[in-house]
């Protein structure tokens, strides 16, 4: 799905931050070929093997994902995993082996978790979020914006993707979208939809963010693509929604802003197609650990 190239450079770029000179530690323990173990200790959706893959690969190390029940393949970004309690009593769950010198596993381990932690932590959150949407068989499209963190957006994307909701616009190439700045830049609704259309020509979907049903309507007749309610509670999107879809039946309706876990399913509207939400900000990560072998976890 990722291209290559785009996951080698964002592994380099890790590895120089968390490598810039010197691995004192790694010198110590030197490049005898070593085994660890991949333990999953909290549940949650498992999201980013591309991405802990590749850091292991660039450090000359293999990494072997077990087997789902039944042996027919190895576990797959997406799957559900929840850990048991281990004989002390940890819950701990193994999942992948990982075998290489010493010193390239001890560099990539923290690099590795962390990217995992994260990715997995984003999946989760969306999986939630679906999960909701599927139980109250709303059929419109829950979004991850571009709240991301600079550098990891590809990631935390990623992640949003296979937690199974949409990723909205990549980045500022991908869509046009005129929040409430970009107006009052231009003066009008009508006069920043005619400006970027002039600009973006026929490719580009255009969004506009409104903050009342007039504007909404003035976005639609103007051309919009999508009309975004900002900031709505959910009594008024609806509202604003029927309103809208009854006048421009044509226009995707998006609602923003304010909508988290405990209110979500009050947004739930025939008259909403989008949801839009952070889901890289505020989410738990899951929680993971590499342990080498002959520590007494795999006796």
């Amino acid at each position: 799905m990722i291209p290559q190239h785009k996951i080698q450079s964002l592994v380099w770029s890790w590895l120089e931050e968390d490598i810039p000179n010197f691995d004192w530690g790694a010198q110590a323990v030197g490049d005898r070929i070593t085994t660890a173990t991949l333990y999953i200790k909290s549940k949650g959706v498992l999201a980013g093997k591309p991405f802990f893959d590749a850091i292991f690969q660039q450090l000359d190390c293999s990494v072997h994902w077990y087997e789902e029940e039944g042996g027919n393949s190895s576990l797959e970004d997406g799957k559900w995993l929840d850990p048991q309690p281990w004989k002390d009593g940890r819950k701990l769950l193994a999942i992948a082996k990982i075998k290489g010198p010493a010193c390239h596993l001890l560099r990539g381990e923290r690099t590795a978790l962390n990217v995992l932690a994260r990715c997995s932590g984003i999946a989760t959150r969306a999986f939630l979020f679906t999960t909701l949407a599927q139980q109250h068989n709303w059929h419109g499209r829950i979004s991850g914006t571009r709240k991301t963190t600079p550098g990891f957006r590809l990631v935390e994307k990623y992640a949003m993707l296979v937690g199974g909701v949409d990723t909205h616009r990549m980045d500022l190439s991908s869509m046009v979208m005129l929040k409430d700045n970009h107006i009052w830049s231009c003066g009008s609704i009508a006069q920043a939809i005619q400006q970027v259309q002039s600009v973006a020509g026929f490719s580009l979907k255009v969004e506009v963010e409104c903050q009342s049903f007039s504007d909404a309507c003035q976005a639609a007749e103007k051309g919009a693509d999508v009309v975004m309610l900002d900031n709505m509670n959910p009594t008024q999107a609806k509202q604003v929604a029927n309103a809208v879809r009854q006048l421009y039946p044509q226009v995707l309706i998006e609602c923003s802003g304010g909508i988290r876990e405990d209110n979500i399913v009050d947004y739930f509207s025939p008259d909403i197609d989008i949801l839009s939400l952070s889901l890289s900000q505020h989410c738990e990560v899951v929680d993971f650990s590499l342990k080498v072998e002959n520590n007494g976890l795999d006796s």
